[in-house]
């Protein structure tokens, strides 16, 4: 049968991100999209018309009827991740769940695609048995084996490994794993990395492009609320995490990203206190990006000391205090109350005499967060295909559970090149 009758279906295809993957390898959007949550669909359809859309369950999608005697080039899954996550930790987990990617072996059974495709947490691989509602700790693995297996009995080769989205031209850092199965006797091919560590041999050798920054993708004009200004004060836990953020990525950082009077980077919302900061410098890509928002935007404002004695100065000094609403204090005054915990944190500014004379906060918004995953920038994210309106809620819970669309592209155009080949002379 002719490739110009072979189609692409996207199941799980929640806000889109493999189906917009899939259409910048291809040209085309996907033939078939399915996800059982009204609010993904309804995204999808908006960027993605061409489609046709089931808004049901994926068990409940049958195959044959849906591909009406069409070949299946590329079968694309990505099952619900959060019951092997380890973000999840100790927590319960769905059985029911942790089983959907059994439905690929359904349409390798009923349709045989040449190419499928999952994505998902590299803890997939533990997937086994369950203790009620619990992880058999001696059975990790058990039953992702049994996956593999069914699917090499259906007549596929199997392979599977884990890549980072911003090996592929995506400016976040997010690691996932994929696993491809093929019946058709062609190669599995596993696409070359385009960028690197920006300090790596290969990136200054330009065999690699450097990772895109974080700072790509924040709108700087969009203005922050000073943490001295608020009506309600930041809890001291987010105080502290700013307080470690401005020594480790301002004061310490000699690569520190610049803007303009401010040394912005980023905080991490999620996780417990440490003496780690929970954060990142704007130079790298963004950290994992969840269906909640984590990450907020911070903007120490730098100004130089011009007293009249401050050339004699080469380190300007002050203490930051980990806890409390009150963010420190100068070294020239009696130190404040002592506390059992450690709560005092030497700045230096080392070089010409610096004061922080303001320190501004918001968080990403979902647009920024998007444009880090790796979608168009004109990709729709606000109102769905109706015209309703997405609260900024929906945007980044849609946001965090999308593939980084690069990851899509890299893959189709790596196994399916002849396919990519047609349609983009079909579409010039």
């Amino acid at each position: 049968m002719s490739l110009f009758s072979e189609i692409i279906v996207d199941n799980f295809a929640g806000g889109g991100g493999a189906s917009t993957g899939i259409e910048m390898a291809t040209g085309k959007s996907v033939d078939i999209a399915i996800n059982h949550d009204p609010a993904a669909i309804a995204m999808h359809r908006a960027n993605h018309p061409e489609s046709k859309h089931y808004c049901e369950d994926v068990w409940q999608v049958d195959p044959v009827e849906a591909c009406k005697g069409r070949k299946v080039a590329l079968a694309w899954f990505s099952p619900d991740c959060k019951h092997f996550s380890k973000a999840k930790g100790g927590k319960p987990v769905s059985k029911n769940i942790r089983g959907l990617a059994w439905v690929a072996v359904k349409w390798a059974k009923l349709v045989r695609p040449r190419v499928i495709m999952l994505e998902n947490v590299e803890e997939f691989q533990t997937w086994g048995p369950l203790i009620g509602d619990k992880p058999n700790p001696k059975a990790k693995g058990k039953t992702f084996k049994r996956f593999v297996h069914a699917l090499e009995r259906c007549g596929y080769k199997v392979q599977f490994r884990e890549l980072t989205a911003c090996d592929y031209g995506a400016p976040t850092s997010r690691k996932r794993f994929f696993l491809i199965a093929r019946s058709d006797g062609q190669p599995i091919i596993w696409p070359e990395e385009t960028c690197g560590d920006p300090d790596s041999l290969a990136v200054r050798a330009k065999i690699l492009k450097p990772w895109r920054a974080a700072s790509e993708c924040i709108d700087f004009n969009v203005e922050c609320v000073s943490i001295f200004e608020r009506t309600k004060p930041l809890c001291e836990n987010t105080l502290y995490k700013i307080a470690n953020g401005i020594k480790k990525f301002v004061v310490d950082d000699r690569q520190r990203f610049s803007y303009k009077s401010a040394y912005p980077f980023i905080i991490q919302y999620h996780g417990s206190k440490s003496n780690e900061a929970r954060g990142q410098s704007l130079n790298r890509p963004l950290m994992v990006i969840d269906s909640s928002n984590r990450y907020s935007l911070v903007m120490p404002y730098m100004s130089r000391d011009f007293r009249a004695d401050s050339k004699t100065k080469d380190v300007e000094a002050f203490l930051i205090k980990y806890y409390g609403c009150d963010i420190g204090q100068s070294v020239i005054h009696p130190l404040h109350t002592i506390t059992t915990k450690e709560r005092f944190a030497l700045v230096k500014v080392h070089g010409l005499p610096y004061h922080i004379v303001d320190i501004r906060t918001r968080m990403l918004a979902p647009r920024e967060l998007f444009d880090a995953q790796g979608f168009p920038h004109n990709y729709i994210i606000d109102v769905d295909a109706d015209g309703k309106e997405y609260p900024k809620s929906e945007q980044v819970a849609r946001c965090g559970n999308a593939v980084p669309p690069p990851f899509a592209e890299a893959l189709t155009r790596a196994n399916l090149p002849e396919l990519c080949g047609i349609r983009a002379e079909m579409g010039a």
